[in-house]
């Protein structure tokens, strides 16, 4: 916190010269705008993808041969892609600018003596702001002038209950410099008054207030890189050094073996493009986008796709407590007479009447038009279980809360009962002992039951009640001859569906730890409530006195922590992740963002949940269920399973592609496969099929596995050996198609089409093969799967066009098949399928869905 600068006159504030000098040297109030990447920066790294610079090359050397249609169609499917990626990679972040519209409420100043309205972000340092009931706090100040004021701070500390303030004159230490905590001097930028008002000076606006340094973080974070994506460019460019000198060998023989050195550089870009498998990215982009959208009806909003993929692997649900765990909205869970008898208004309906009289004072000492949420809590309960006697009750005066006396009494006439006016005071419970003059030993009764009050979580407020006869007010609350009502108990109540989703993580092996700014106390409670492990609570304070290797030690068996501060938020997902953990983090207030956006996943809420939150976070619960979390990782390990799968197929189908390609090369054959072919194979076939496999219901066991390992590989051994396996078996089936034409001295366009429908045919077969790695296709095939008829209709529409279309036909360069020629195709791709299902068993358990060796981590109810 900067150094408290020298007061300005009282009442007179900075001149207008003066705040006019410090906007200009200081800067307004508001955060700097983010750096975007401009339109030209991400096509030029799109640009740089190499099978798109294949499909360029080839466009280019058909216009050099003067062949304008085939390059026409290599350009479109090269554009295709490069407006497809442009449009993905544009979406930017917006962090920051939700934040500067938090930090730039309208503020009303002392200037020159006169009090203005002004744009919050024209306030500058050494401004007096007058701060009133309902105000948003335009920047960090001190308060000169202190009237029972009290503030929300929870966007900023993640405590659901207001803080009370103090004018700086009455602190007895210097300001701590950090939010949360009472009988503090200083309010901070984007805080809420809900109770009383004063006057403040500004010591710090932009991004040197508390609120502008969580987006200093911000902007000085990056998210953390899909691992998918990483895994599946970097297996991409192997393929594409070894393709690219694989290709220059193709064209050095073609063209010194059959002199044509254009015809040479073409069949060097297909042998390119047949090794690389660039359809990986392109179906890892349609998984993610068809994953998001799946998720969308569980009411999830995924704004990274890249997070879907990590959904399936987390390990640690980093969940915050105000508003996630809990309904962020303070509620009565207890009301106690003075008797002891107790009164919890969610397990029964109805208020007895012994206790109307508790509730009605707690009312009558709450603000009639409130904003402080324990006082609308009351107001909410009175609404469901008193008669409306507002018309008949006016409040005639009123005692705020004083520092040395933490309760507050209002003075309320009755017209119905004009005789004595009815005082009603709450507080902590301490004053209203003191006020209502119990004994020691009452006390001491008192003191016992707050104290089992408290550690259920809930903020204990004492009540008490007096008679007035006249006008003739005391000067202070001791005064009145009060009378003990009993204590109401309030709480931020779990969400109900809370319990639950914890258990269900649990038995997925997902460690669940609760990170609240709130008191140890109430945090313990509320995590026993939702089945969290709360043996031991850690607060901010133990953490600071911990390096990074000992925090990490700490978190492997510690679950609750207290107390914490936004940038101890952070140093506990950094060590998760330093110690192979994927980290999921839940949050909804501005606190939560730097963590939110550390986090392999962040969660934030929607509904409750702050724009800077949302915009932080890769995933956001439209319906703040925390239940939905739950959905969506059940969601994110099936569509992981799925693009195992799909992934498998891809790498299958390139064996043979690759090997047609070179097969007429080899032996001084007619080339099949151009490139027309090939960008036809890998732009609308595969990730056709890609879209089957994203379908694939999920696997029975999906939920009762522990998490992926994080460090297990996409392409795993055993998945590159099935593959090779696959393919191998179908480009021996499908040479064994091309030579059988050959042996017929069928015309080159007959062979070429015969040889392609065979090629198209075994991987329809495929398709049904890698279904499912668990099971047979014959319970595959019970599961329904409405895209895979789908997919069947695409594939015999454009395999029956490229025959009976003369502009496909020509295009493709296809002669006319017969009955016998089709049969030979479909034997051809039945004789593969029957083999792979009987060899499946060997690799069954060993790819995709198998579990990993990572130890489920089981919590006890605490």
């Amino acid at each position: 916190m900067s150094t408290v600068p020298s007061r300005p006159t009282p009442l007179t504030g900075l001149s207008q010269a003066e705040a006019i000098e410090r906007l200009t040297n200081e800067g307004p109030n508001e955060l700097p705008s983010p750096d975007r990447r401009t339109l030209f920066r991400i096509v030029f790294e799109v640009l740089r993808e190499p099978m798109l610079a294949l499909l360029l090359g080839g466009g280019v050397v058909y216009l050099a041969l003067g062949d304008l249609k085939e390059a026409l169609i290599l350009l479109v499917f090269a554009s295709l892609s490069v407006v497809i990626t442009v449009v993905q990679e544009s979406r930017t972040e917006r962090v920051l600018e939700a934040l500067r519209d938090l930090t730039s409420p309208r503020a009303l100043v002392i200037r020159d003596g006169e009090r203005q309205r002004i744009a919050g972000r024209e306030v500058v340092r050494g401004d007096l702001m007058v701060l009133s009931e309902g105000d948003r706090v335009a920047a960090d100040a001190v308060l000169l002038q202190a009237d029972d004021i009290q503030a929300d701070e929870s966007l900023l500390t993640g405590e659901s209950v207001p803080v009370r303030k103090i004018a700086r004159d009455e602190a007895n230490a210097a300001p701590q410099g950090r939010p949360g905590g009472d009988d503090q001097p200083t309010v901070y930028s984007g805080s809420l008054v809900v109770r009383g008002g004063g006057i403040a000076e500004v010591i710090a606006t932009g991004p040197r207030s508390e609120i502008g340094k969580i987006g200093q973080a911000l902007g000085t974070l990056e998210a953390e890189p899909p691992r998918l994506q990483t895994q599946t460019r970097k297996l991409v460019r192997v393929f594409a050094v070894v393709g690219g000198a694989f290709s220059l060998l193709v064209v050095v023989l073609y063209g010194l073996l059959r002199g044509s050195w254009l015809d040479a550089v073409l069949a060097g870009i297909t042998v390119g493009m047949s090794m690389l498998p660039e359809e990986f990215p392109v179906v890892l982009a349609v998984f993610m986008a068809m994953g998001a959208w799946r998720i969308s009806q569980a009411r999830v909003l995924t704004r990274r796709a890249a997070a879907i993929e990590a959904l399936g692997s987390a390990t640690v649900l980093c969940t915050d407590k105000t508003g996630t765990l809990t309904e962020n909205r303070m509620s009565v869970a207890e009301l106690r007479l003075a008797s002891g008898a107790a009164f919890r208004p969610r397990e029964v309906g109805d208020l007895p009447d012994a206790f109307g009289l508790l509730l009605e004072t707690g009312l009558l000492a709450s603000a009639p038009d409130p904003f402080d949420p324990m006082d609308r809590a009351l107001h909410r309960l009175s609404a469901d279980h008193l008669p409306d006697r507002s018309g008949v009750r006016s409040m005639v005066h009123s005692y705020g809360l004083r520092r040395d006396l933490l309760a507050m009494t209002q003075v309320w006439r009755d017209h119905d009962d004009p005789g004595d006016f009815i005082v009603a005071a709450k507080g902590a419970p301490e004053a209203i002992a003191r006020i209502c003059g119990l004994d020691d030993a009452e006390r001491g009764r008192l003191s016992g039951i707050v104290d089992a009050m408290a550690a259920d979580g809930l903020r204990v407020l004492g009540v008490a009640r007096a008679a007035h006869p006249d006008e003739d007010w005391p000067e202070t609350q001791l005064g009145f001859r009060f009378k003990f009502v009993g204590l109401v108990g309030l709480a931020d109540p779990l969400r109900e569906a809370v319990p639950a989703a914890v258990a269900d993580c649990r038995t997925a092996g997902i460690r669940v730890v609760m990170i609240t700014g709130d008191y140890p106390a109430t945090a313990q409670a509320i995590a026993r409530q939702a089945g969290i492990a709360a043996d031991t609570v850690v607060s901010g304070d133990e953490i600071a006195q911990l390096d990074d290797a000992a925090l990490a030690q700490r978190l492997r068996d510690a679950t609750v922590f207290a107390r914490i501060m936004p940038e101890q938020k952070l140093r506990i997902v950094a060590a998760l992740k330093a110690d192979g953990e994927v980290v999921a983090m839940t949050g909804d207030g501005v606190n939560d963002a730097p963590s939110l956006k550390s986090a392999h996943i962040g969660i934030a809420m929607g509904g409750r949940g702050t724009d800077v939150a949302r915009e932080a976070s890769s995933i956001v619960l439209l319906d703040d269920d925390f239940a939905s979390i739950v959905k969506a990782i059940r969601l994110g390990r099936r569509i992981y399973d799925n693009l195992v799968k799909a992934m498998g197929f891809i790498f299958a189908v390139h064996v043979p592609i690759a090997g047609l390609a070179l097969l007429p090369l080899l032996f001084g054959l007619p080339i099949l496969l151009g490139p027309i072919h090939i960008a036809f194979l890998e732009m609308i076939i595969d990730p056709v099929c890609s879209i089957v496999f994203e379908a694939e219901t999920a696997e029975d066991d999906v939920m009762r596995r522990p998490p992926r390992d994080p460090d297990q590989p996409l392409f795993t051994g055993a998945l590159i050996g099935w593959g090779l396996v696959q393919g191998l078996l179908v480009f021996a089936v499908v040479a064994g198609v091309f030579v059988i034409g050959q042996s017929h001295a069928m015309p080159e366009t007959e062979l070429r089409a015969l040889t392609f429908f065979a090629l198209v045919l075994n991987f329809v077969g495929l398709i049904f093969v890698n279904r499912s790695f668990s099971t047979s296709i014959l319970t595959a095939l019970r599961r329904p799967n409405p895209m895979l008829a789908v997919v069947l209709l695409i594939v015999a529409g454009v395999l029956g066009l490229s025959l009976a279309w003369p502009w496909l036909r020509d295009l493709f360069k296809f002669g006319p098949l017969s009955w016998e020629d089709l049969g030979l195709t479909a034997l051809a791709a039945a004789a593969p399928l029957i083999i792979l299902e009987l060899i499946k068993p060997l690799w069954r358990g060993r790819i995709g869905s198998a579990a990993s060796q990572r130890p489920v981590q089981v919590q006890s109810r605490g």
